[in-house]
């Protein structure tokens, strides 16, 4: 079991980047996918960006391909998101969340989630 936790929102003006970083506790945290989602006010929650285990594969949603950029480091047991050229369209809560052996796609109630860090982006 791990327990994701959050860091590294903030306020941020157009153009800008922030990177978040998600902390997670226990021994086994190289057999957890990782995965950022967010949900901006009003609106449902969305997938963000992705990564295996290993950290040998990872996806990213369309709208934020070329932009952002997860990344893990499994000897910290962190998993990161680099997050460049921000619009205010990407103002959000962003959630950390984490599934042993399997994608955090399948079946989202099942994965761990964190609290959430925000992200603001002004114009």
């Amino acid at each position: 079991q791990v327990q994701p936790v959050e860091s590294g929102g903030g306020l941020v003006q157009a153009g800008g980047s922030l990177r978040l970083s998600c902390a997670a506790s226990g021994r086994t945290f190289s057999d957890y996918h990782m995965g950022w989602f967010r949900q901006a006010p009003g609106k449902e929650r969305e997938f963000v960006a992705s990564i295996s285990s290993s950290g040998d594969s990872t996806s990213h949603a369309d709208s934020v391909k070329g932009r952002f950029t997860i990344s893990r480091d499994n000897a910290k047991n962190t998993v990161y998101l680099q997050m460049d050229s921000l619009t205010p369209e990407n103002t959000a809560v962003y959630y950390c969340t984490a599934r042993r052996w399997l994608a955090v796609t399948v079946d989202t109630n099942k994965n761990y989630w964190g609290q959430g860090t925000q992200v603001t982006v002004s114009s």
